[in-house]
């Protein structure tokens, strides 16, 4: 059962990054906003640093999906995958707090959440 309760939102929230993969690179910013990250007021997401973030949304996406994939599966390799995905992820999204949509603020608290969880003790009985 705590396979699935895992599992399930890695695959999910790893999907959900893929609109970070995107935002900057289309017109529909998909609740995204242009504004200034929180280092410089003239980097913009559409700006060339904004659009070199979208790899690490990419790298997040492709981890975390893995990383579901690999529990359903039982390969011994989804752990560390999921921590790598979700610090990842953390660190797309938190320089661009201001910028990401309510629904990228969820997932870096699901990331940091989900990393204490699989660095505690009950984190390598899962799967």
């Amino acid at each position: 059962m705590s396979t699935y309760l895992l599992a399930i939102p890695l695959i999910a929230h790893g999907l959900a990054n893929l609109a970070g993969v995107l935002a900057p690179w289309t017109q529909s910013m998909s609740g995204f906003k242009d504004v200034a990250w929180m280092f410089s007021s003239g980097v913009t997401l559409k700006s060339t640093i904004g659009r070199l973030f979208s790899l690490l949304w990419l790298a997040s996406s492709a981890s975390l999906v893995a990383a579901g994939i690999g529990l359903f599966t039982g390969q011994p390799w989804w752990w560390d995958m999921a921590v790598r995905g979700c610090a990842l992820s953390a660190a797309a999204i938190l320089p661009w707090w201001r910028a990401v949509p309510p629904g990228a603020r969820f997932g870096a608290i699901f990331d940091l959440l989900a990393i204490v969880l699989l660095l505690t003790p009950w984190g390598s009985q899962i799967g």
